[in-house]
């Protein structure tokens, strides 16, 4: 079993199933969710069979295979994982059926149409798999735009009035930040010791280069990432398209693929360009607290639910980046764990508002009040699902959001002292919502609306199972992703702060 190539096999099942689900005659169209939803769990049971061989002691890269793939170009088909890459993988495996199961109606003529909407949905988990997993620099690239074409066809062919738009700006940031990174990727190569494979991941940290070349080469890689966390300013995609795209597919969008930002700082910035990385950290860190504010305050002030959810997401990202260039342990943590519970809370948001449209009709806060009267089950969820937005413990974004501003704060005080009120702002947002969703007397109207149906609840009952684990029992995530955080840190050179004398007293006192 040790020679099995898991990794691979996560690949190629999804993909092996958008084809058939692509392929399937006229008079099975109407099996194209159902096999979708099968392909998808059995590549989820290859992930967690996977992943209990994983090593959580360790920081060096598991489950490896590399392959040369073009070697006159330095090009390997390489693929590993450390604890920070394996939990966003899981996380994405575990969203990949559960958007199936909630997009279940989202293609009410079906058809051709159907079987296309539930392969291209199908089709993005190999991508998702593959840009967590790649060890070499240029499949990782290869993985990151590739994705660009099943999102760009499931917005434009199956979002609202405005998805023409909507996925032709998607396209266009994407495309712009890609081929800044490539060009920034080809620079790395050139200072690299080149060969057969010469964009290893591991032949490309610790070289030697001029101050001013890592710079440039930094902010190429980074101004790719900010654009998919995304970032203020380059933030202006993500309200357009998720607005316009069905929530499953929003789900997937900003729950999974937009990790692929901050999770590039991770892997890639930070390595790569430690100088560059200590250098841009202070510009960066007041991008991230504007991001925190912005995404808040728009938030606050959104009328319409699928924007709301979009603009928390940005002031979410600007928690991540903080911790991640706060360069302490703790913060570290605390952004790896983020990644992961922002993307099962923002889950559970879209998709139960993707209910909430489906039987109203309307994304529109103006058009809804007291359905809390109408369906009790579905207004519980969302409730739920908001608390773990606005990281209320015992809910698994609290203790990742807690990690952040602790280990922020270790480091630069006045950071994480203006950074801290922004959770009163992220209680606003979801409070203000219930409020004019939920409550209130019952609408008229509504009688024969149903509360959630058995599809619904195994939507929704994975997704707060996973707040109440990871805010309960936290300790298995972060044993698994602290490894890969130390060792990022101790290649950018900078070691945790010593505690200042007065919590060093305390320690001490509280020792005796």
């Amino acid at each position: 079993m040790s020679n099995v190539p898991w990794l691979t096999a996560m690949l190629v099942i999804p993909l092996v199933g958008s084809l058939v689900v692509a392929c399937l005659p006229s008079s099975l169209a109407s099996r194209a969710r159902q096999v979708a939803l099968g392909f998808s769990l059995v590549t989820l049971a290859v992930g967690i069979v996977a992943a209990l061989r994983f090593d959580t002691d360790s920081s060096a890269l598991q489950l490896t295979e590399q392959h040369r793939w073009i070697p006159s170009f330095g090009v390997s088909y390489a693929l590993g994982v450390d604890g920070i890459s394996l939990s966003l993988i899981l996380m994405s495996l575990v969203l990949a059926p559960v958007c199936i199961l909630a997009a279940w109606h989202d293609v009410p003529e079906g058809g051709s149409r159907e079987k296309t909407y539930f392969a291209l949905l199908l089709s993005l988990v190999p991508f998702m798999v593959g840009v967590f997993a790649a060890t070499d620099v240029f499949l990782f690239y290869v993985f990151f735009e590739a994705m660009l074409i099943p999102v760009y066809f499931l917005v434009a062919g199956y979002g609202g009035a405005r998805r023409g738009q909507a996925a032709l700006k998607f396209l266009l940031f994407s495309l712009a930040g890609g081929l800044v990174m490539l060009v920034a990727l080809i620079a790395l190569y050139v200072h690299g010791p080149g060969g057969a494979d010469g964009f290893m991941i591991t032949r490309l940290v610790g070289l030697e280069m001029s101050p001013l070349a890592e710079r440039l080469m930094f902010v190429g890689f980074f101004i790719a990432f900010a654009i998919k966390a995304p970032m203020w300013p380059v933030h202006t995609w993500l309200p357009d398209t998720a607005e316009e795209a069905t929530p499953a597919t929003s789900t997937l969008l900003v729950g999974v693929l937009d990790k692929i930002g901050t999770f590039g700082m991770l892997r890639f910035c930070l390595p790569f360009f430690p100088e560059a990385s200590r250098w841009a950290a202070p510009v960066i860190l007041v991008l991230a607290l504007v991001s925190i504010f912005y995404g808040a305050f728009l938030a606050i002030g959104s009328k319409d639910m699928l924007r709301l959810i979009s603009y928390t997401s940005i002031s979410h990202f600007g928690f991540i980046v903080l911790g991640i260039f706060a360069f302490t342990t703790t913060g570290g943590n605390g952004s790896a764990l983020y990644m992961v519970n922002h993307g099962f809370t923002t889950a559970a948001l879209f998709l139960i508002v993707g209910m909430l449209i489906r039987r109203r009709g309307s994304a529109k806060i103006p058009a809804y009040g007291g359905w809390q009267r109408v369906t009790p089950a579905l207004a519980g969820c969302f409730l739920v699902a908001g608390l773990s937005g606005l990281a209320l413990p015992p809910l698994g974004a609290f203790v990742s959001e807690y990690l952040v501003l602790v280990g922020t704060y270790q480091r630069h005080h006045v950071i994480g002292a203006i950074a801290a009120p922004a959770v009163i702002l992220a209680a606003l947002y979801i409070l203000l919502m219930y409020q004019r969703v939920f409550t209130g007397p019952r609408p008229e109207g509504v009688d024969r609306v149903r509360d959630l149906t058995g599809r619904e609840k195994a939507v929704v009952v994975p997704l707060i199972a996973s707040f109440l684990v990871l805010g309960l029992w936290p300790k298995p995530a972060l044993d698994v992703v602290n490894p890969a955080i130390t060792k990022t840190l101790q290649t950018v050179g900078i070691a945790d702060p010593a505690p200042s004398a007065g919590a060093q007293a305390t320690s001490e006192g509280s020792a005796k």
